[in-house]
């Protein structure tokens, strides 16, 4: 099959197509063949850095894919070759999503929401998945909360806003200015330029933050945090920042969740989600995928077609 692997780690010039061995379902896995694989941040910081790739193995990159079942293992019940799934296998394991085949336990994926492509719903699952779990699984977010959502415009943040709103939530956002109108339309009730302005001296009292940004940006969300708000930073531990009491700061990486895959696939069902696709790219031009990406000023996601 073709995939995209990184045979040493560096710049967006060291992603390589290459035919490699096809994987084999095993004991409750099932193999996919994948129509689009979503490109994510955490795929050009793994290729930059070496970080979670198995260098024993054939060097795969990518999580987010889209396809259809091709066949199931041993043991499989939920799927049938030829269900379209959704999904982020094995995170932050190697699932090497940029490939024609992904094999993976068959509860990483989810029935693709029916009035989505492929291309769409392989924008969804890491960022999604992201958003549901800090903002629902871990800060509880309920109606009439306020919740600040940080880089509004962006894979994670444009799909917060909207899990967000869904749960009755008032949403703020950062982006700027040009995006003021996309972060509105999505939901958010207000919208901050943080180009003009310290976010901090223009909101206060708010229960949940969700902060893609980490550093200072993670000191400063701290101060607009009311008693009894919740902060969640995503780039990694040390960015989790010193809290009063009363407030709770946490860093939290996403996991594969089959239950998380349905709500969100419900959300977009009922008109509640939708992705925003800025760019989508063949297979082979991966490198230009992470090149764009890179730059930090993609609105939603990028995509890369496959089959």
């Amino acid at each position: 099959m073709r995939a995209v692997i990184v045979e040493q780690w560096g710049g967006p010039e060291t992603l390589i197509e290459k035919d490699v061995e096809r994987p084999e379902p095993g004991f409750n896995e099932v193999l996919v063949r994948v129509h689009a694989a979503g490109v994510n941040p955490v795929d050009w910081k793994t290729r930059a850095s070496g970080a979670l790739i198995d260098w024993g193995t054939v060097p795969a990159v990518g999580w987010d894919v889209s396809g259809t079942v091709e066949a199931v293992g041993p043991g499989v019940s939920l799927y049938r070759p030829g269900d379209e799934v959704f999904g982020m296998p094995l995170f932050p394991r190697q699932a090497g999503g940029y490939a024609e085949y992904v094999v993976a336990p068959a509860r990483h994926f989810a029935p693709k929401p029916a009035g989505l492509t492929h291309v769409e719903a392989a924008a969804l699952p890491l960022a999604a998945l992201t958003a549901w779990q800090a903002l629902v699984d871990t800060a509880g977010v309920r109606p009439g909360e306020r919740v600040l959502v940080h880089a509004a415009a962006g894979g994670v943040g444009h799909l917060a806003v909207q899990i967000a709103k869904a749960r009755g939530a008032y949403v703020i956002g950062t982006a700027s200015a040009g995006k003021h109108d996309l972060v509105k339309e999505l939901g958010a009730d207000e919208v901050i330029d943080y180009r003009a302005v310290r976010f901090e001296d223009v909101v206060g009292d708010v229960d949940v933050v969700l902060d893609g940004l980490g550093g200072e940006n993670a000191e400063r969300s701290v101060k607009v945090l009311r008693a009894g708000g919740r902060l969640i930073t995503l780039p990694g531990p040390d960015d989790v920042p010193a809290a009063p009491d009363g407030v709770r700061a946490v860093w939290m990486l996403v996991e594969p969740d089959h239950l998380g895959l349905r709500e969100i696939a419900a959300l977009v069902e009922r008109g509640a989600l939708k992705p925003v696709v800025d760019t989508v790219l063949p297979l082979a031009e991966a490198a230009k995928a992470h090149e764009i990406g890179e730059q930090g000023r993609t609105t939603g996601k990028i995509v890369l077609t496959v089959a």
